[in-house]
Formats: structure tokens, sequence, C-alpha cells
């Protein structure tokens, strides 16, 4: 097994992918120069082996992960992608093969998002695999579409489909039996590789009062945002987007409908856009080549949102979405 110096790992695997403003990684920091009338918008998330994925899940598609869930939060507030930096605590006995697969892995998502490292750190850690990524975005001065933007009366969209990621981590965990081997693909491969809908920025800029993306759960995210707004809200669970595995699985196990919109990893953007602007939002979700489903309405009040299954019955979830706490 090789052997690297935190030097040459850097160089080998990292320098490559870096952009300009990364000045190669010969440096201790990097320079960030927003073009004139841009907002600096900075997000960041960490990722731990074993709470957002599997140690053994395939080295690139760790390292994608890790750059789309920060994209995604970019997408959400309307902002183009800048630049990231990414801290890696690596274990000992991490090869060089693994390394070239993460490395390899973050050029692929950083590259599709135009989004280049701009430096970063990497430190050998006793616990489990950690990795956070703080990305950088900008947006026109004052524009930055903040999720306690939504108001009453405003239309509520979600972004694809929902749950694909929480089903597809019970399958993942041996949860979830007879499937076809088509569902089971589509299932995992959400769960392991999200999209951030970074193609919807422009519609969000233009056409919403506010967003944000679906991390931690449907049922959860809608909440925060509601409270954070200062409104309430009522969605029709029928219209909630669903791929065909995730009916398909909901279908042979109906009880798993809950894990679909409280299990979280989606991904997703929830947005609130106001009447006069609908035609126009969904007329720019289509021409950016995202799927955007009205789900419910934005009323006045403080109460938790409340939730209607197709028959028009009231239903509540236990636990509206995932919590590190």
């Amino acid at each position: 097994m090789e052997l690297l110096d935190e030097d040459t790992l850097i160089a080998r695997y990292f320098a490559p992918i870096a952009g300009p403003a990364g000045l190669r990684l010969l440096d201790d920091a990097a320079v960030l120069t927003p073009p004139a009338g841009m907002d600096l918008v900075v997000t960041a998330d960490a990722l731990v082996a074993g709470i957002h994925f599997f140690a053994d899940d395939p080295a690139g598609s760790i390292a994608r992960k890790a750059l789309a869930v920060n994209l995604s939060d970019l997408a959400a507030k309307g902002a183009e992608p800048l630049g990231f930096v990414l801290t890696l605590a690596l274990q000992a006995g991490r090869t060089a093969d693994w390394l070239g697969g993460f490395a390899a892995g973050l050029a692929e998502e950083a590259a599709s998002a135009a989004c280049p490292l701009l430096g970063g750190d990497t430190v050998r850690t006793p616990g489990p695999l950690t990795l956070s990524i703080t990305a950088f975005g900008t947006v026109p001065h004052g524009r930055m579409v903040r999720r306690t933007g939504a108001a009453a009366g405003d239309r509520l969209y979600v972004t694809g489909t929902i749950g694909d990621a929480a089903l597809g981590l019970r399958l993942r965990c041996g949860d979830i039996p007879n499937l076809g081997q088509g569902e089971r693909d589509h299932l995992l491969d959400r769960f392991l590789h999200p999209r951030a809908r970074l193609a919807l920025r422009a519609a969000l800029l233009a056409h919403a009062h506010g967003a944000m993306d679906v991390s931690d759960g449907f049922v959860g995210d809608l909440a925060k945002m509601m409270r954070a707004s200062g409104a309430t809200a009522e969605v029709d669970l029928s219209a909630v987007p669903l791929s065909p595995a995730a009916r398909a699985t909901i279908a042979a196990a109906p009880e798993l409908f809950d894990v679909a919109v409280t299990g979280g990893d989606d991904y997703e953007i929830l947005a609130a856009v106001p009447l006069a602007e609908v035609a126009a939002f969904e007329r720019a979700a289509m021409a950016a080549g995202v799927a955007a489903a009205p789900i419910g309405a934005v009323l006045p009040g403080t109460a938790p949102p409340r939730f209607r299954a197709a028959d028009g019955t009231a239903r509540s979830f236990g636990r509206g979405s995932f919590s590190h706490f």
C-alpha cells in the first residue's frame, strides 16, 4: 500500500480540480472576487460515515454526494456556483485507489456544476471518515431567494420526486424485499447521487417568493419553511410527486409512504410562488428541464401545516424529518 504525505496527496488528487482562484492549491488561502453587483452566498454541509453514507459506498459516489448537497443549497437560493473548499478527515488505510476514485467523483460533480475546488484541508482521524464542504455562489445584489419569503396566497411547488433516497436507504439496509432490478437501481442511485437543481436558479430568482432545498424530509422541511416565513400551509399529499419505483415500493408496503415523505436526502427544491407568477414559473421550470409539481398553498396563520390524503382526510406524522440530535 502506497503511503502518501499531505503535500503529495493534495498535488496528485486535488490540485488538478482547483480553479484559478484556488492558486493551484499552493497557498494557504484562495482569492474570490465576486462579479460587480453580486452578493456572495455561502453554505456548508458535513457528511459522516455511518450517518450520511455507508463507509463502503463507492469513493466517487461519496465525493459526488458531498458536493451535490451543497450545490442543492445554492440552487434553492437562486445562486450560481463560484467554487468550494473541502475538509477531508481520513482514516489510516485509505488507499491510493480510494483517493483516486474520490477525486474522480469530485471532479465530475465540480465540472458538471462549473464549481471548482478552491482549497481546504486534509487531516487524519481515528474516527469515521468525515468530510465537510463549504460552497460559494453569487446572486444579484439583494435577490437571494430566502426560506423566509413564503407569503399567504402563494402556491407551493416541489421539484423532481420525493422519497426515492429514503427508500433507497431502506433498500440498502435490506428492509425492502421483492423489488424489480430497475426499481432497485433507481432507488439506490437516488440515495447515492443527489441531483442539485441548479437549472432552476433563474426561475426561482424571477418568480419565487421563497425556497429551500428538501434535505431532511419533505414534511419537516415544509414545516421549517412555514415557521421561518410566519405562515402555514395546506398540502395535498396525493399531489406529492413520486417516481414509478417509489410508487411500486409503496404499493407493496403502504406504510413506507410515511418514510418517503419524512425520510430525507431528497435534495429537491420546495418553492413558494405568488399566484400572479405561477404560469411564468411553470414555463420557466419546463424550459429549464426541471419538473415542478404544485402540491399546496401557503395560508395565513402560524399553526402547523395541514396535510390531506387523496380522500380529503387529515394526515399527521409522528416525525416530520431527520434530526441530527
